[in-house]
């Protein structure tokens, strides 16, 4: 009976562990009478909906679009920016002015010496601009330098909340150093901008794939358009400055009877600004409250110039550029600006670069006031300066014209518009508070105009297209220029008690100079001159720890080598050898063998042999 039973269990078992001979042929038959081979491949393949070079197309649509975004965002940044600072500096200075305003307000704190210790730091700290610009646009980025640099500003209308020696003095002279790196990111990231518009455009083309060095001249139309399209919408903020005067301060403004009752000439025959303009310009004193609100309103459009670069400007560099431009070392950042100085276009450049801070000075100031506040009153100073501006951004849309004709034109025109008005200026002899010499007097700010949006837009234009295809030089080349400008600050905070015979002179000479050395460069360049460039150092991505950044086999020896490694070898060598032409030249009478054992070449094959030797002596 247990047998028996053990049978029926194990018969039982077998019964529940194989199931019945029509479930199997059911299991094995699943998907036989349905196909599924067909949906599979169908959810699985190319979709025949999905156009790839369709949506390529409209993926670097959306790039271009993302970099006309980045330019328009970036001047219309620096424009409020601009507005404010220049919009607040002019409010400050005139209230400041007055002495009833000092007395009252500044008696009992001891500033009434503040806009001139101000001024000194505006206009003095800019000159060591040179030796930290590089630095500070390759440690933060040229997006981020901006950003930094709109905070500043901003901090500077904040200072104004409470007007003391630490407050307002510190933010002067931090004002003087974001000068330079705000306007040399600014110069680069609009050259940059133009190439990648470039790269977006011809996306097939086979360097733009390979991320290969552009074609000479490639991105030079999209340069022209971008700095046309930065300096239009720049210059408004000469118009938008004005704002605070013209809505708030003129009506506390004295008569010209009274601003005016001590000046006897005005013009080419004074010293200094206004001989004789009387110290108290305020009928009465603006309430605090009001000063208040109108500073308010000045910050809340810095915070909004803090945004706009913050959100709506993108990085003009990827993540790896911008570590490949770090990666060359901090001391040859450093060095790089004052080896730039060398490249005989920028030597001959720079008249043109002085020139420029110049007459934008001249024009806002010596102008303005000696020729046009003397004989109009105070009241028109505001009309003058949107005039101005309103001149200098219609205008900076003739730059587009390169697009067709040379590139001399632009500079050579803005050159003889000035040459005129300054050769009028030096015979133009006017009496005071004659409100009947407004026509010429605007006719002249319009031209004046004229020639700055030509200037501008001209030398901006000239040096990206000089440097257009070696972003990795643009950040020198920009601070360059404008470290040059600024000395043209410094020089015109300088000479402000000249008479204006020897002001006039001095910019007469500096244009005749600068359009002499213009036109010396072109020659130079027409003539092939090969310009004396400082080497890049290549980026040490192993000696910083960035080895996943490499294209090479970190594994392969020197022996291993691809052929493009070779060739860029030898293109590194060739550009040693051309930066030491002059030491071989002077050592021209050695022996052939003496020069071909000291040449880089061979400097660099026998430090490969003694690596290779003691590679052996571990080994062994």
């Amino acid at each position: 009976m247990e047998a028996k039973d053990g049978d029926v269990l194990v018969r039982e078992d077998d019964q529940l562990l194989a199931p019945p001979n029509g479930a199997v042929n059911e299991l094995l038959d699943v998907g036989q009478g349905d196909n599924i081979q067909g949906p599979m491949e169908e959810f699985l393949g190319p979709q025949a909906e999905y156009n790839e070079e369709e949506e390529e197309r409209k993926y670097y649509r959306r790039k271009r679009l993302g970099v006309i975004k980045n330019v328009v965002a970036a001047s219309v940044g620096v424009m409020i920016v601009y507005s404010v600072y220049m919009g607040l500096l002019q409010m400050q200075l005139i209230l400041h002015y007055d002495m009833t305003y000092r007395e009252v307000k500044y008696s009992n704190l001891g500033l009434e010496d503040i806009d001139r210790k101000m001024l000194m730091g505006i206009n003095v700290t800019p000159i060591i601009g040179l030796l930290y610009t590089p630095v500070l646009i390759r440690f933060l980025g040229t997006k981020w330098m901006m950003f930094l640099a709109s905070g500043i500003y901003a901090l500077f209308v904040s200072t104004n909340y409470w007007e003391r020696y630490y407050t307002l003095v510190p933010s002067a002279v931090a004002i003087g150093m974001t000068i330079v790196p705000l306007w040399a990111s600014l110069g680069s990231y609009i050259t940059r901008m133009a190439q990648q518009y470039y790269e977006y455009v011809n996306y097939k083309e086979e360097h733009v794939q390979e991320q290969k060095k552009l074609p000479k001249g490639a991105c030079h139309k999209y340069i022209i358009v971008f700095q046309s399209v930065f300096h239009i919408i720049f210059h408004l903020s000469f118009v938008f400055a004005e704002f605070p005067m013209c809505l708030f301060l003129n009506g506390y403004l004295h008569e010209n009877k009274h601003v005016l009752c001590k000046v006897t000439h005005c013009g080419t025959t004074i010293s200094g600004l206004i001989p004789g303009f009387n110290t108290t310009v305020l009928t009465n004193l603006p309430r605090s409250m009001l000063l208040i609100q109108v500073e308010s309103i000045l910050m809340g459009f810095a915070f909004l110039a803090m945004i706009i670069f913050l959100v709506l400007c993108g990085a003009a560099y990827g993540p790896t550029e911008e570590i490949e431009l770090r990666s060359i070392g901090w001391g040859n950042i450093f060095q790089l600006p004052f080896k730039h100085l060398r490249d005989y276009r920028l030597q001959l450049l720079c008249p043109f670069f002085i020139y420029s801070g110049f007459e934008v000075l001249f024009a806002v100031t010596g102008f303005s006031l000696s020729y046009g506040v003397c004989v109009l009153g105070l009241k028109s100073l505001w009309l003058l300066i949107v005039v101005y501006g309103l001149s200098c951004s219609v205008f900076s849309s003739l730059s587009l014209c390169l697009l067709r004709l040379p590139r001399w034109l632009c500079l050579a025109g803005g050159a003889a518009v000035h040459l005129v008005l300054l050769v009028i200026l030096m015979v133009l002899n006017l009496p005071p508070n004659e409100p009947k010499y407004l026509a010429p007097l605007l006719v002249i700010t319009v031209l004046w105009g004229l020639g700055t949006a030509l200037n501008k837009t001209g030398v901006s234009t000239l040096l990206s297209m000089l440097y257009a295809e070696e972003k990795e030089r643009l950040d020198f080349v920009y601070t360059i220029y404008h470290w040059w400008q600024a000395i043209a600050i410094f020089i015109v905070y300088l000479w402000s008690h000249l008479p204006m015979k020897a002001k006039l002179s001095i910019l007469m000479a500096t244009l005749l100079l600068a359009c002499y050395c213009y036109w010396v460069m072109e020659r130079r360049l027409a003539r092939n001159v090969v310009p004396r460039r400082p080497r890049i150092p290549r980026p040490k991505h192993k000696i910083k720890g960035y080895r996943y950044l490499e294209e090479d086999n970190s594994d392969e020896s020197d022996s291993e080598k691809s052929e493009e490694d070779e060739e860029e070898e030898r293109a590194n060598e060739e550009h040693v050898v051309e930066e030491m032409g002059a030491e071989d030249r002077e050592e021209g009478g050695q022996d052939a063998g003496a020069q071909g054992a000291d040449s880089p070449r061979a400097r660099r094959r026998g430090a490969r042999e003694r690596e290779v030797e003691w590679d052996e002596r571990e080994g062994g």
